[in-house]
């Protein structure tokens, strides 16, 4: 190195999967997302089988807890955005079909795990209609991996121990990765509301 030249900065603090305040950051983001292997893949379609048989009933247990933990992203549905209580969001038929298409793209994805090239067309569509149509914030997509992931495990107790909870965690990271690629191909950079 030149006199001239100063040291690269040092690197941000590692961040799960490289978002912050709204923004995909393109630095921080894994170059491709881990693969499953054949024994994750089959853990992954076992337990989801156990778990789509109720998938509207646990799709409006987890968007009821995502709203509720998580009131700010209730701005991006204004049919159900002023809702407070549980039991009228459980009571709620747009809240219930949207619960219902999350569960279904979930279902999309557990059913081709086989087929990277359709997980990563399911979930392009996904991030470019939330980035473009509906403008959500990526991080939202992180918040509710972790809902969803806290759902399957509480109702699911004899489906998710822990093994299998880290497997599942590696999916969530693996369509976060997808859904996150999406809003950098379409240019995101929505600066959070929250930090203005």
């Amino acid at each position: 190195m030149s006199r001239r030249e100063s040291p690269p900065p040092p690197s941000p603090p590692p961040q799960l999967l490289g978002v912050r305040s709204g923004e995909v950051e393109r630095d921080d983001r894994p170059e491709r997302a881990e693969p499953l292997s054949d024994a994750e893949r089959e853990i992954i379609q076992d337990t989801w089988g156990h778990v789509y048989k109720n998938c509207e009933d646990v799709g409006v247990s987890v968007l009821i807890r995502f709203f509720i933990n998580f009131p700010s992203a209730k701005q991006y549905f204004s049919q159900f955005e002023d809702m407070e209580d549980p039991e009228e969001m459980e009571r709620s038929s747009q809240l219930r079909h949207h619960a219902c298409r999350v569960m279904n793209a979930l279902n999309t994805v557990v059913e081709n795990l086989h087929d990277p090239e359709k997980v990563s067309s399911v979930l392009a569509l996904v991030g470019k209609a939330h980035a473009i149509k509906h403008k959500v914030e990526p991080m939202y997509f992180k918040i509710l991996s972790g809902v969803i992931l806290e759902v399957l495990a509480e109702d699911f107790p004899e489906f998710f121990p822990t093994e299998v909870q880290m497997v599942w965690t590696k999916l969530m990271g693996a369509v976060y990765w997808h859904v996150t690629g999406a809003y950098t191909d379409v240019g995101w950079l929505q600066v959070s509301s929250s930090a203005v």
